[in-house]
C-alpha cells in the first residue's frame, strides 16, 4: 500500500506496520465480498472502527483478527499467525517511547525516525544533499539557517542535536548497514561555504572507511539519470513480518511505499544508480579531489 504524509488523529497514529496489517485485512475482506458494516457486526464494533483498523490508525486486538479471518474465510494458519505477529509488533512499536518523541523538530517525521531506529539496512539515493546520517554539525547548521522552518535560533541547534543523535545508529555493537549513492552535484554544492563543505567532504571520507558504511558517487560523466528523478530511502528490518519500506519526499508531500511490489521499484532504481556509480574506492578518490579543490 502507499501512504501519504504521516498523520495524527487524537492519540492515534497511523503506523507502517499498522497500515500493512490493515491492508492485509482489507484484501481478505474484499476477496470475501464483505462490507465494512458486515465486518463491524462480526466483531461487535462500529464501521468507523473497521475503517480505522484497515487504515492502520488503531492497534488491533488478537480476538478481533481471529474473528475477522474466520468471517472472511481465511483458513491458512500461517496467514493468520502472520497477521497476529504483525499486530503484536505494531502494538509494541506504538508503546515504545523513543528519544525522538521529546524533540519538537522531529515530530513532523517521527515515524521515519522511529523506523530508522530499528532498521537493519538502509539504502539512500541523494541528488542535492549529503545523506542526513553522514552530515557534520556545521553542514546541518548551514542547512537549518537557510530553511524557513524555524522561528528561533535554538531550533537550529536542536536540529543539529537531533541529526547527531540519529547518527548513533552507525556505531555500536550492531550498527546499521548504510549504503549511500550520492550524485556529484551534492558534493560540489557549497552548503555553508567552502570551509564547511570541505569539512563535510573530509568527514564523508572518514565515515566511508567504516565496514558498515558504503558510499558511492554518481559522477557527472555518467550521463543521464534515467527514471530516478528524486531522492529516496529504502529501509529493511530484521524482525518477522516487517516488510521493506520506501520513503521519499516531494514539495508538500511525503510518500511511503510498502510491500514487495511497491518497494521493488525502489530496489531496482537503487541498483540502477549504484551500477552507474563509481566503486567505493574510486568514489573516495573523487571526494578527496573535490575537497582539495575547495581548500585551494
Amino acid at each position: 500500500m502507499n501512504g501519504g504524509r504521516r498523520a495524527d488523529q487524537g492519540n492515534r497514529v497511523s503506523t507502517v506496520l499498522g497500515r500493512r496489517l490493515g491492508g492485509e485485512l482489507y484484501k481478505f475482506r474484499m476477496a470475501a465480498r464483505k462490507t465494512q458494516q458486515q465486518a463491524a457486526q462480526a466483531i461487535s464494533a462500529t464501521t468507523t472502527k473497521v475503517t480505522k483498523m484497515e487504515s492502520g490508525w488503531v492497534p488491533m486486538r488478537d480476538p478481533d483478527i481471529r474473528v475477522l479471518c474466520e468471517f472472511y474465510g481465511v483458513t491458512d494458519a500461517d496467514a493468520v499467525n502472520g497477521l497476529l505477529d504483525l499486530a503484536r509488533l505494531d502494538r509494541e512499536r506504538r508503546k515504545a517511547k523513543g528519544w525522538w518523541q521529546q524533540m519538537p523538530t522531529v515530530r513532523s517525521f517521527s515515524e521515519y525516525v522511529a523506523m530508522e531506529d530499528v532498521a537493519t539496512h538502509i539504502k539512500t539515493w541523494q541528488l542535492a544533499l549529503i545523506p542526513g546520517l553522514l552530515q557534520t554539525p556545521d553542514y546541518v547548521r548551514s542547512l537549518g539557517v537557510s530553511s524557513d522552518s524555524w522561528t528561533h535560533p535554538d531550533q537550529i541547534e536542536e536540529m543539529v542535536a537531533t541529526r547527531i543523535k540519529r547518527q548513533g545508529r552507525l556505531w555500536g555493537d550492531r550498527p546499521l548497514e548504510f549504503h549511500a549513492v550520492i550524485w556529484e552535484a551534492a558534493l560540489r554544492q557549497e552548503i555553508g561555504g567552502r570551509d564547511v563543505m570541505s569539512g563535510q567532504l573530509n568527514h564523508l571520507i572518514d565515515v566511508a572507511g567504516r565496514p558498515n558504511v558504503h558510499v558511492q558517487v554518481l559522477p557527472f560523466r555518467a550521463g543521464a539519470i534515467r527514471s530516478v528523478p528524486s531522492a529516496f530511502n529504502l529501509l529493511s528490518f530484521g524482525e518477522p513480518g516487517a516488510v521493506d519500506v520506501g520513503y521519499s519526499e516531494s514539495l508538500g508531500s511525503t510518500v511511503w511505499t510498502e510491500g514487495a511490489e511497491g518497494t521493488e521499484v525502489y530496489a531496482r532504481a537503487f541498483d540502477r544508480v549504484a551500477r552507474m556509480s563509481l566503486a567505493p574506492r574510486d568514489s573516495v578518490h573523487l571526494i578527496e579531489a573535490i575537497s582539495k579543490g575547495m581548500q585551494g
